[in-house]
């Protein structure tokens, strides 16, 4: 049977999806026909390989090769100039099957989530016009810095790797509203995430979480927050730990609480810098400073009325946390919960979660 016998003249769309072809020939594709088509669909059928004439296709917007056997994007697929939308999930692609000039594509939709990736293409992140990566489901261990490069990212979806790592670069997207980095491997946020001020929903769900910085507080158009299946439980509200200070650190707080003056004049440049460091202890009934030795306590923080979040501070000694009990918070944590809109976080999602965009 001829796949093309029933196509039409003026249709700008070519679907020759889930027809269990193993290859395509496209000389029964007319001249015309080519240049008419903006969007060609080869999804679920059994294509080791691209068609041939694949660059014929002028006028190519929307490319989906979806759930075939490709091992390989052709060269040619480069020479479509007008191309916007590369589908290819669900393949056996890995770091040697893209074309070494993917990226001087103009693409700003690529979805390459189901393959076999252990690192990101570094062809990948050439594309300054994407404005959503999809990665999911491969073998990534790693994001990497380069990553900020790609400012016109709006979704970034990196979810079911091996990922242990956020890079704080990831911070400098500026229209980045979807981060999805669920079914990984993170231990911790990094706090220059919260310079993504277009973020509305962030996926952290099945990874290895204990906490949240407080930071997070700032990220006032999120949405939405997955967590579900992270370790964050209450027997982290009670986990501090605290190194005593030295002496060196004793009289720094000792000069930094006292507001003594000290100058260059005084004592050595390097003991000026080591006061300049001084962190102020974010209790607002203490005065109190600290450098090198904190407390690391992890306190829950009400978003909206529900759901009660992790998220770590520091505070300059044990006294400045209230024991954990069945007692009502500290003035500490009632300032945090009061100063949060209820509306801050429309959804803390902690169960099912839709699956991931495509």
């Amino acid at each position: 049977m001829d796949v093309f016998q029933s196509l039409e003249q003026g249709d700008s769309v070519l679907d020759l999806s889930r027809l269990d072809l193993d290859s395509v020939d496209m000389d029964g594709v007319s001249e015309e026909r080519r240049r008419e088509t903006t969007r060609l669909y080869l999804a679920s059928n059994r294509l080791a390989v691209l068609p041939d004439a694949l660059c014929l296709f002028a006028n190519l917007q929307v490319l989906d090769v979806s759930s075939n056997g490709l091992e390989l994007i052709c060269e040619d697929v480069t020479r479509l100039t007008k191309l916007k939308t590369l589908i290819a999930k669900n393949n056996r692609l890995d770091a040697q099957s893209l074309p070494k000039d993917f990226g001087c594509l103009q693409l700003e939709v690529l979805n390459l989530s189901g393959n076999r990736f252990e690192e990101l293409p570094p062809q990948c992140l050439k594309l300054r016009r994407l404005r959503s990566l999809s990665v999911g489901g491969n073998r990534l261990r790693a994001i990497p810095a380069e990553i900020e490069n790609l400012t016109s990212l709006e979704l970034l979806y990196l979810g079911g790797n091996l990922i242990s790592f956020i890079p704080p670069e990831l911070a400098n997207l500026p229209h980045l509203s979807y981060l999805g980095l669920c079914d990984n491997r993170i231990q911790s946020v990094p706090p220059q995430l919260t310079r993504l001020h277009s973020l509305r929903s962030l996926s952290l769900h099945n990874n290895l979480l204990t906490y949240l910085p407080r930071e997070i507080l700032s990220l006032v158009h999120l949405q939405e927050l997955s967590l579900r299946g992270n370790p964050l439980v209450v027997r982290f509200v009670r986990d501090m730990t605290y190194d005593p200070p030295s002496l060196l650190e004793l009289a720094g707080r000792s000069i930094k609480s006292r507001n003594l003056p000290y100058s260059p004049q005084d004592v050595p440049s390097h003991l000026v810098n080591y006061l300049d460091m001084a962190s102020k202890c974010p209790n607002p009934k203490c005065a109190g400073v600290y450098f090198d030795s904190c407390v690391r306590h992890i306190k829950f923080v009400d978003f909206c009325g529900k759901y009660r979040l992790p998220l770590m501070h520091y505070l300059c000694s044990p006294e400045c946390s209230s024991p954990c009990s069945s007692a009502p918070q500290s003035d500490v944590d009632s300032e945090d919960e009061s100063s949060v809109p209820a509306d801050r976080l429309q959804r803390v999602l902690l169960g099912p979660l839709t699956e991931a965009p495509e």
